[in-house]
């Protein structure tokens, strides 16, 4: 299944997608998407709707060089455990919606990543049943202002602005991630392209590692990391990212006003 959340002229909800191409239709869901969804009968068209970030996390949780390559790229090694850090749920968007530089900064880059997420609560979650907590799987853009990563530190800031985080264009719940293609293009050149078999740490050992440290709750964001190649974006630019499986999310870049 196809999970979103669209804004339509009656309101915002989340929906099933059904279709393929010009055809697909946005299928309203009663309550939420966790568990077995009801439907309230209501449909429309998707290009009739804006299709939003498919879910609005209480956290979101980002894995670290978790490609060799692109740990070779930062200039370090790649880390025996995951390398866990925070974004703030204010720095989600959808698709379509604008990555915004802030004006203190000038080295922003796109990292086009997998992103795992969370479908009922859970705590202490070994790896052996980590896929019986996942509601499905988005695609993600783990916007990053590289100066104030250098400058600070560590990556709060850096990592933590509004806008650096969109997500989309919808979940998919029935997906194998042990081998995806992820692809990044900035205006139609291809920037970074690999697969998720490459991942240092899968995702049962992810899931595993950031349970253990705190509790997950239905809709939670887990970032699995981002392959070699990432790179600037400048004012202007459209960034695309294509996870195989999934489909495609699109933000253009704008300078902040």
């Amino acid at each position: 299944m196809r999970l979103g959340r669209i804004a339509s002229p009656d309101g915002v909800a989340f929906v099933s997608i059904e279709g393929e191409g010009d055809s697909q239709t946005a299928k309203e869901i009663a309550e939420h998407p966790f568990g077995t969804p009801t439907f309230t009968g209501r449909s429309w068209p998707l290009a009739d709707v804006r299709l939003l970030a498919p879910i609005l996390a209480s956290k979101v949780i980002a894995i670290g060089k978790n490609y060799a390559a692109h740990a070779a790229e930062m200039g370090g090694e790649a880390p025996k455990d995951p390398v866990i850090f925070i974004k703030p749920n204010t720095s989600i968007v959808g698709p379509g919606a604008a990555i915004v530089l802030p004006s203190s900064s000038n080295e922003v880059h796109y990292e086009g990543e997998l992103a795992i997420v969370i479908g009922r609560p859970c705590k202490d979650v070994p790896a052996s049943k980590a896929y019986e907590v996942v509601l499905g799987y988005t695609v993600a853009n783990d916007v990053s202002a590289r100066d104030h990563q250098k400058n600070d530190g560590q990556w709060t800031r850096a990592k933590g602005h509004d806008t650096f985080c969109p997500l989309g264009p919808w979940i998919e719940t029935s997906l194998d991630p042990s081998d995806l293609e992820i692809k990044t293009e900035v205006d139609g050149v291809v920037k970074q392209q690999s697969r998720t078999s490459l991942l240092l740490h899968d995702i049962p050992k992810i899931i595993e590692w950031v349970s253990a440290v705190m509790t997950l709750l239905p809709g939670d964001v887990i970032l699995t990391g981002t392959p070699e190649g990432v790179g600037p974006i400048v004012d202007g630019d459209s960034v695309s990212i294509t996870v195989e499986g999934i489909g495609t999310l699109t933000n253009p870049v704008a300078a902040k006003k």
